[in-house]
């Protein structure tokens, strides 16, 4: 059985544990680098970026994150995540763990109160209609290099992959629908 990490530092972990089970594999909460050897994959959940950042840079997980990733490790950010996982962030943050060939905008769809739901068709990932949740949102607003874009949603990108990293600026944790997650544990951890 897989086994695939969420980061556990802040953010919605435990709802992307219960979907990690619910598609077939074994979920784990990730705070230390040491965790990361046993894993085949790693989810960077949504939370705030600015606070993740903060944090995985305290409790010292960026290198250990990144040479992971370069071994192979597949890794998915979800909103934050997504941030997290870019190269470049367009309005003003520096980037954190810089993995993915992409231009991300924090906060894209304005504040709480503009966050909203779409449901979209995406053969790659699943037969069926796929329900997505945006809150405070951020877009790719460019991407480059070998990253390549799966999803727009209003003519914005809000999912990419790049060889074994996804990053999606919605929130497959917060509905009951498992293709994202059955997605990057079949397909790329």
């Amino acid at each position: 059985m897989k086994k695939i990490g969420v980061l556990a530092v802040q953010g919605a972990v435990s709802e992307h544990m219960r979907l990690i089970e619910r598609a077939g594999a074994e979920p784990l909460a990730v705070k230390y680098a040491e965790e990361l050897s046993q894993l085949d994959g790693l989810i960077i959940p949504g939370g705030e970026s600015t606070a993740i950042g903060r944090l995985i840079r305290d409790f010292d997980l960026i290198a250990p994150i990144q040479k992971r990733a370069s071994e192979g490790m597949a890794v998915w950010g979800t909103c934050a995540g997504m941030i997290l996982m870019a190269k470049e962030i367009v309005n003003d943050e520096v980037p954190h763990l810089g993995l993915m060939d992409i231009a991300v905008r924090r906060n894209a769809y304005g504040r709480q109160l503009d966050s909203f739901t779409a449901k979209v068709q995406l053969p790659e990932v699943s037969d069926e209609e796929i329900p997505l949740v945006f809150i405070r949102a951020p877009y790719v607003e460019r991407v480059f290099g070998e990253a390549e874009v799966l999803l727009r949603v209003n003519d914005n990108i809000v999912a990419c992959r790049q060889g074994r990293f996804l990053a999606t600026s919605f929130h497959p944790e917060l509905t009951e629908d498992i293709s994202f997650h059955k997605y990057f544990i079949d397909k790329l951890a």
